[in-house]
């Protein structure tokens, strides 16, 4: 059963934007923390951004100031603004939620490539 659903990856120019979206399934529920993370061919998977329930937000140093993380808790979606992209944000970007029924390591989503280049 897929329970979260990734879109809005693609290519792009450096420069230029992208949006993110991922979706819960209705299966999960009384979500936590969200969070998306990437993963760059030969490197390992980081954090690129989370946000709580209440909104506090978390960036990583690289994407500081390009990428604005955002949650519509109604709609059970996690949304990535990212602006002003780079050829090293190219990865593919997960989405990952704390959400109940409780499971480790959290829901993770398919992935989503986001490639950056001229």
């Amino acid at each position: 059963q897929v329970q979260l659903v990734e879109s809005g990856g693609g290519l792009v120019q450096p420069g230029g934007s992208l949006r993110l979206s991922c979706a819960a399934s209705k299966s999960i529920f009384n979500i936590y923390r969200m969070a998306w993370y990437r993963q760059a061919p030969g490197k390992d998977r980081e954090l690129v951004a989370s946000i709580t329930t209440g909104g506090r937000t978390n960036y990583a140093d690289s994407v500081k100031g390009r990428f604005t993380i955002s949650r519509d808790n109604a709609k059970k979606t996690l949304y990535v603004e990212m602006n002003a992209l780079k050829p090293e944000d190219t990865a593919v970007y997960y989405c990952n939620v704390n959400a109940e029924p409780i499971i480790a390591g959290g829901y993770w989503g398919q992935g989503t490539q986001v490639t950056v280049s001229s």
